[in-house]
């Protein structure tokens, strides 16, 4: 009668201390789903310092390349398609580096962000077209090292279900410096005499301090992940007479969990046969081969409007204007209505942007309306397809797989920036962009029959 009791209170004791183990998982859970993760926000805060720092060259390049060098489009069109597209190169690596190394995401990152900050200054010494390229393939080789450990360690400390919110909380955080950027280059060549070796070295010193920030603030992650998950079709909870693989102390204490093996480059490629996942990799393949480049807007509308070349830098606000208002609630609305939705959605609003430039039209409006429906792009495409893509790969492969799909898009968008510098230099600016629109409309309407569905994503 005592064993039996004693067998009975310890079972009442089990089931209350799993009832509370619920109710505080309800609890955190609960409270993921209201709020984004600390490693979010400071890993938003390292990209908004940076963001100032590439911002402040990206702002003035353009007409650094072309009025200051004298550059012709189609020139001006390879090193923005090195600037864009090169980093696609090393993506794979990055994230491969990131789900394989023992240090985790966050040193991987921190490689990227120190290869970017040390390429700024050596804009002072390059003045050709062979050099400048170097340069910014240096740059955007560092870039390609850093995304896809940084979204994955966003994805990896956000629910499922917020995914999208996280992802634009960082976006927004990421464009107030995209903001910030060029107002300070603005002011510096206003108030300097040698305006853009100021700016570049300015752009330096803010990445230094990025860097900074992102090894004392952001916690080390990665490591972390790689425990033994179990197989779709696995039974979670196995049975009593289940052996566990260590087995447990007689004192009843949890077992230990089994590491599970380092991830594989081969493993990351096979991420691939997965039809969700090789869908959308080849959705934003298709329409970044349509996506001209920011430089080239902005080049467009400054011919277009006559703008004068000190206020060349100004431009990019309105987009990062747009995208810093409209990133959380877009990437909250694509949690809610569907990722793939909202993705498509926002390659419709480039569309619009590039029917008004190729318009007679010559109002007051018409850099507003461009700018803002550039910026809605870029709210309803960046963050939101890192989330739709979060869905379908699991935790020990996130950032590779992240980074199979930044690939695509990356390679894309520079045979976009070659194929359109050309186009422009052969035909003229107008059917450049007419051709650009008509493939982009073609490739959406493509895409609608690829629509992905992973598991997680509500449907379209």
């Amino acid at each position: 009668m005592y064993v039996a009791d004693s067998r009975a209170s310890t079972r009442r004791g089990a089931a209350g201390a799993q009832a509370s183990a619920e109710g505080a998982v309800r609890s955190h859970t609960g409270r993921r789903r209201t709020a984004v993760a600390p490693t979010v926000l400071a890993l938003g805060t390292v990209s908004l310092i940076t963001d100032v720092s590439s911002e402040m060259v990206t702002a003035v390049l353009p007409l650094y390349l072309v009025a200051g060098l004298g550059l012709s489009p189609l020139g001006f069109g390879l090193l923005d398609g090195v600037y864009n597209g090169f980093s696609a190169l090393v993506r794979l690596a990055g994230g491969h580096l990131a789900d394989r190394g023992r240090s985790g995401h966050k040193w991987v990152a921190g490689l990227g962000y120190g290869i970017s900050a040390l390429c700024k200054p050596l804009l002072l010494l390059a003045h050709g077209l062979t050099p400048i390229g170097l340069v910014l393939a240096a740059d955007r080789t560092g870039k390609g090292l850093r995304t896809a450990p940084r979204d994955a360690l966003i994805s990896l400390s956000s629910t499922p279900e917020n995914q999208g919110r996280a992802f634009g909380v960082h976006r927004a955080m990421d464009t107030a410096g995209a903001l910030l950027g060029p107002l300070v280059a603005f002011w510096i060549l206003r108030a300097t005499v040698d305006g853009y070796d100021a700016v570049f070295t300015v752009s330096f010193c803010v990445a230094a301090a990025g860097v900074l920030v992102l090894v004392l603030s952001v916690p080390n992650g990665g490591a972390a992940h790689r425990t033994r998950t179990p197989h779709p079709g696995t039974d979670p909870h196995p049975s009593p007479d289940a052996r566990p693989d260590t087995a447990a102390g007689t004192d009843g204490a949890a077992p230990a969990t089994t590491p599970a093996p380092r991830p594989t480059l081969r493993a990351a490629l096979a991420l691939l046969r997965h039809p969700p996942l090789r869908r959308l990799t080849v959705c934003a393949l298709l329409l970044g081969l349509a996506t001209v480049s920011d430089s080239f807007v902005y080049l467009l509308l400054q011919r277009r409007l006559g703008v004068p070349d000190r206020w060349f830098a100004l431009l990019p606000l309105g987009t990062a204007a747009a995208f810093l208002l409209l990133a959380v609630p877009l990437g909250r609305l694509a949690d809610r209505w569907g990722r793939w939705r909202i993705f498509l959605a926002g390659h419709g609003a480039l569309l619009l942007a590039y029917a008004v430039l190729l318009t007679s039209w010559h109002g007051t409006a018409l850099p507003y309306a461009v700018l803002v429906l550039h910026g809605a792009f870029y709210a309803a495409t960046d963050g939101v397809l890192m989330a739709a893509a979060s869905d379908g790969v699991p935790p020990e492969l996130r950032s590779s797989g992240l980074a199979l799909v930044q690939t695509g898009q990356a390679t894309a968008r520079f045979v976009c920036s070659l194929g359109f510098g050309a186009a422009w230099t052969l035909w003229g600016d107008r059917t450049a962009l007419t051709a650009s629109a008509v493939a982009l409309a073609a490739c959406a309407a493509f895409s609608l029959t690829l629509r992905p569905r992973p598991k997680g994503m509500a449907p379209a």
